[in-house]
């Protein structure tokens, strides 16, 4: 028994320092000595590019507070037609990759797209100088698409902390006379304080770490800083500065939201009743929230749904090719071999800590979790360093050998990122393993012993079992993230390998989002899959 708790511990604390390797590496190359290039750019456009990435953060934040906060209530607190369907609708647009709103939304606002066009036949206007139309590609414009599709994240658990809230404050509120809005901003409001932050800080990391969006409007922020001056300058020491800047940001927001609430205390006690405390909005005001929650779903999800299934039945012919299907293919391949290996770490990782009776058992989980927060052009930095360095170790065996130089058979390969894939998203994994096992019962574990059974036998015939459907949640999710992974896709994707997400940027980034329009759909139908998971899990909860 003890040998094999030995073998679990090993394997686990092995993995949890691999998973954390990259961020490890990307703060040691930093520590080295400054070069020109990264001087340079500290004394041109950095500045310009912190102020960017400062004001992208903060604008998207808060719009997606002024999306995400009132739809929230309005779903879990009022009674609406449509409400049913609505509460999903209203998730879809995570969805949605952000480049791909954003590509869709500069192509109808441009000045050759089908607004204006229009809008200078009904009033006879010959040229730009002759009106003024706002320019999507612009940090605004950045900050409303980015907003349009990160905003469900508040949405989500700010409902969630909404539907939780002891309904006896709600009837104390009614009986002293409090208005909806005097319930929302004394009661509703303070109590889901939490879950908000939480729905922000989430936001605010989505936000720093964009790439495809940014890239597209042409706003400069630490991120394309990093993607630029990789392959721009060759130079990867200034770019591991550069993220290490992203990292102290992404730490300081995550410190933040967690000081802001350290003395807050809520203890509620639940109970069910009969009684229906939503209000009944009649009149405007039932319009009004109508109005507003579908044309929130309208502009975020389903017209530039539509408008991508328009262009993939008209451009059919032209996008199912051999490339498409290849792409395909290697989309596939990868988020499948990603969704194994975090799978197996998160079984690994929490079953050290089940029958670890050793407080520090917890920290693999924790450590194996910490890629998430990594935006994923950080990320590829963190996965080169470390993968270079292997393939040099090794070219340096096999010369020292006689067998000559093998090549770049780590950071050449589709080893980066799978690599980089399982260390983003392995978090996902053992959160949803956790969760399941800890429904476990430990009864069941002392009778596995008092059977005679070792840990490999109540593994095998105990909680694997149990477990099967929460392993094949945490694999889909991984699976599903990393088929929209753009960011590592296109630094760490071998020479002439392409993905759904890459190849869909790259139409894009050309202007041929026609031809884009059918791999775009299908990422988007995978990405509905975690939704309806985590929609469905929510409707169960309550």
């Amino acid at each position: 028994m003890k040998e094999k708790i030995l073998l679990i511990k090993t394997s686990s604390w092995v993995l949890s320092i691999l998973l954390v390797l990259p961020v490890l590496a990307i703060f040691y190359t930093s520590t080295g000595k400054s070069d020109d290039v990264f001087l340079h750019l500290m004394n041109t456009v950095m500045p310009t590019y912190i102020l960017n990435t400062i004001l992208l953060v903060g604008g998207v934040v808060l719009l997606s507070l002024l999306l995400g906060l009132p739809t929230a209530w309005l779903m879990a607190m009022c009674r609406l037609p449509s409400a049913a369907i609505l509460q999903w609708a209203l998730v879809l647009p995570l969805a949605m990759p952000a480049y791909i709103v954003g590509y869709i939304y500069t192509d109808w606002l441009d000045y050759a797209g089908p607004i204006q066009i229009f809008l200078r036949e009904l009033f006879g206007w010959q040229s730009i100088h002759e009106y003024w139309f706002p320019d999507i590609r612009t940090l605004t414009g950045a900050i409303t698409v980015l907003s349009l599709v990160l905003y469900p994240y508040v949405y989500l658990l700010a409902r969630a902390a909404f539907m939780e809230q002891n309904i006896s404050l709600l009837q104390s509120a009614r009986l002293l006379r409090c208005s909806p809005w005097q319930s929302f901003k004394r009661i509703s409001l303070p109590l889901a304080r939490p879950s908000i932050a939480v729905g922000l800080s989430l936001v605010a990391m989505e936000a720093l770490g964009d790439f495809g969006t940014v890239s597209y409007f042409s706003v400069n922020t630490l991120t394309t800083a990093v993607y630029d001056t990789w392959l721009g300058y060759s130079n990867l020491n200034a770019a591991a500065k550069i993220s290490a800047l992203m990292l102290i940001v992404i730490f300081l927001l995550i410190s933040s939201e967690r000081y802001s609430r350290r003395k807050q205390k809520l203890f509620q006690t639940q109970f069910s009743t009969n009684e229906d405390l939503r209000y009944h909005l009649v009149s405007w005001k039932k319009w009004l929230a109508l109005s507003w929650c579908w044309l929130i779903v309208g502009f975020a999800f389903i017209f530039p749904l539509i408008q991508l299934c328009w262009y993939a039945f008209d451009y059919f012919s032209e996008s199912w090719t051999d490339e498409f299907m290849q792409y395909t293919i290697n989309s596939l391949f990868t988020s499948f071999i990603a969704a194994i290996v975090a799978v197996v770490i998160a079984l690994l990782v929490n079953f050290y800590h089940r029958f670890s009776s050793n407080r520090l058992s917890v920290l693999p989980m924790r450590i194996s979790s910490l890629g998430y927060a990594v935006p994923g052009t950080v990320l590829a930095i963190g996965v080169m360093l470390p993968v270079i360095s292997m393939d040099h170790f090794i070219n340096d065996l096999t010369i020292k050998f006689g067998y000559g130089q093998v090549g770049l058979i780590l950071s050449g390969s589709m080893f980066a990122l799978i690599f980089a894939l399982v260390v983003r998203f392995s978090a996902v994994a053992i959160g949803s393993v956790e969760s399941n096992l800890n429904k476990i019962s430990p009864s069941l574990d002392m009778a596995s012993r008092t059977m005679g059974y070792g840990i490999p036998a109540m593994l095998r015939r105990v909680h694997l079992p149990l477990m099967r459907r929460g392993c094949l949640i945490a694999g889909l999710l991984v699976f599903i993230e990393s088929m929209k992974e753009l960011n590592a896709a296109l630094l760490l994707r071998p020479f002439n390998f392409e993905t759904l997400a890459t190849y869909v940027f790259n139409f894009a980034s050309d202007e041929q989002l026609e031809l884009a329009a059918l791999p775009a759909v299908l990422l988007v139908l995978v990405g509905l899959i975690p939704l309806i998971i985590v929609n469905r899990s929510l409707e169960k909860a309550h």
